[in-house]
C-alpha cells in the first residue's frame, strides 16, 4: 500500500463509474431496434432470469463484477457488460411507453443500482490501475494487497447488492 493516496483512488474509481454509465447510456440510448429484435432480447432476458433469487443475482453479478478486475481485459468486460445491460434496457423501453418515459440512469437511482455501480466501478478502475501498475513493472506484492482488498470490498457490495435486488423483485425465498 506503498504510495497509496485516497484521492487519486477516487478519482480512478469515478473515471470507472463514468466509462461504466456512458457505456450504459450508448446501449440504453444510442442503438435503434426493431420490434423483433427488442422482442427477442426481452424474451431471452425474461427466459435467463425466471426464478432468480438472492444467490443468482449474486453469481451472475460477481462472475461479471469480478472479471472486472483482469487488468485491461477486464475494463473491455465493464464495457461490453454496461453496453450490453443498456440495450436490455432500450429493448423494454421500446416496448414499453411507461419505460420509455424513464431515464434510463434511473435504475442506478436504486440501492442495488448505486452498489452494483460502485462495484463495477471499482473493478474498471483497478483493471486500468492494474495496467498502469504493469507497464511500470512495479513489484506485484505493492499492489497485490489493495487488490485484494478491493475485490472483498466489490464482492461485499455485490453480496448485499443481490439480497436487496431480489428483495425488490419480490423473489427471496
Amino acid at each position: 500500500m506503498k504510495n497509496f493516496n485516497i484521492g487519486t483512488r477516487i478519482g480512478y474509481l469515478a473515471v470507472g463509474i463514468a466509462v461504466f454509465v456512458i457505456s450504459y447510456s450508448i446501449g440504453a440510448m444510442s442503438v435503434t431496434l426493431t420490434d423483433d429484435e427488442a422482442s427477442t432480447i426481452i424474451k431471452e432476458f425474461t427466459e435467463s432470469v425466471q426464478g432468480i433469487q438472492g444467490e443468482g443475482i449474486f453469481s451472475n453479478n460477481a462472475v461479471i463484477g469480478l472479471g472486472m478486475f483482469i487488468p485491461a481485459v477486464g475494463a473491455g468486460i465493464g464495457i461490453y457488460s454496461a453496453y450490453s445491460t443498456g440495450i436490455i434496457f432500450n429493448a423494454f423501453a421500446h416496448m414499453n411507453p411507461d419505460i420509455a418515459s424513464m431515464s434510463p440512469l434511473s435504475v442506478f437511482a436504486t440501492p442495488f443500482g448505486i452498489l452494483e455501480l460502485f462495484a463495477y466501478g471499482l473493478g474498471i478502475s483497478r483493471s486500468g490501475i492494474l495496467v498502469k501498475d504493469l507497464i511500470r513493472k512495479r513489484p506485484w506484492k505493492e499492489y497485490i494487497i489493495m487488490t485484494l482488498i478491493e475485490i472483498a470490498i466489490a464482492v461485499i457490495a455485490l453480496v448485499i447488492g443481490a439480497y436487496v435486488e431480489s428483495g425488490a423483485l419480490g423473489t427471496q425465498s
